[in-house]
């Protein structure tokens, strides 16, 4: 477990069961600040265990437990953009935590100025690349001044150039206090952004460690073929 100061999240048990299959199996973690890659093979169970965290599942056993109320944020692999321009889709997010139409404003437009797209504020979103829009989802949740950023492989349909900015912006989001969670494919990407590395394996817990012991002292066997296999 992470001893790096207070928790910020701490999951019990924790278990998802899909009729016979038993997609989470007694997780048992502290997550604290920084940034944190959830990492594992396919079908691990990694984008479960992120939605888990959020709320958007509920588990079949187990607790999840945060010390006081924290404000979340999501943002999924493929975003859903509303039918709408880039600064009413992030003007939504905001009216929902109930702040007023100057506020929303405001803050959308300081948010598209953060992820280097003023200039999309009145395009349609839908009609925005996939680059552009995941930047547009992003600039939604940092809008919220989330105090925990969760993000689904944010980059694993996005072009060299694209994965380069959405990067930056994360870390940027970090630097501004947001705890991130994000589960990713790219060990590379897991190298650049994490502090630390929670590796999942046939929806169990096998390995929570720094990302520096992850990558160089891998405490396990499961894990150490993961990496061999993933860098070729």
């Amino acid at each position: 477990m992470n001893g790096n100061g207070a928790h910020w999240l701490e999951l019990r048990g924790l278990s998802l069961t899909e009729g016979d299959v038993r997609i989470v199996e007694d997780v048992t973690l502290k997550v604290s600040r920084g940034r944190t890659a959830i990492l594992g093979p396919n079908g691990a169970g990694k984008s479960t265990l992120l939605r888990l965290m959020h709320d958007l599942l509920r588990p079949s056993a187990g607790e999840i437990l945060w010390p006081q109320p924290l404000t979340q944020a999501m943002v999924f692999q493929r975003p859903i953009m509303l039918r709408a321009t880039a600064l009413a889709n992030i003007e939504y997010g905001l009216r929902l935590r109930g702040h007023s139409a100057v506020e929303q404003r405001e803050r959308a437009t300081a948010a598209l100025a953060r992820v280097g797209l003023p200039e999309l504020a009145l395009r349609q979103a839908r009609r925005c690349s996939g680059g552009e829009q995941q930047r547009i989802a992003l600039a939604r949740a940092w809008a919220l001044e989330p105090q925990v950023l969760f993000l689904d492989e944010p980059t694993a349909s996005l072009d060299p150039a694209s994965s380069r900015e959405v990067e930056r912006i994360i870390r940027e989001i970090a630097a501004a206090g947001t705890k991130i969670v994000m589960t990713t494919h790219n060990l590379g990407q897991a190298r650049r952004l994490a502090e630390e590395v929670v590796y999942l394996e046939g929806g169990r817990l096998l390995e929570q460690t720094s990302v520096t012991e992850f990558f160089h002292q891998p405490r396990t066997l499961a894990a150490r073929d993961f990496i061999r296999e993933e860098v070729g």
